[in-house]
């Protein structure tokens, strides 16, 4: 099973885009949220998959300094996936 905490965890972001990301955790309400960042409903077990590669295009967007850039979806979806990585259960360790 992949552990997304970590891949979260080591997602390497500019600083401003994270901490811009944490302090939109509070606003973030599933229902709305997640219905318009993967247009539509998904299954719970996809949504976080389907956020990580949603990030890593507009990851790979930005770094090229492309004008068309969506900061403000980036952030969006950085929201969305700390909040959803948040929901999951923890790993249980013996």
């Amino acid at each position: 099973m992949t552990d997304f905490r970590t891949i979260l965890a080591n997602l390497r972001r500019p600083r401003l885009l994270i901490r811009a990301a944490r302090f939109g955790l509070e606003d973030y309400r599933r229902d709305r949220d997640l219905r318009r960042l993967l247009s539509g409903t998904a299954p719970p077990d996809r949504v976080v998959p389907q956020l990580l590669a949603e990030e890593a295009r507009l990851e790979g967007i930005r770094q090229t300094g492309d004008i068309s850039y969506p900061v403000g979806r980036h952030i969006e979806v950085l929201v969305a996936l700390m909040a959803e990585v948040s929901l999951l259960p923890r790993k249980l360790t013996a």
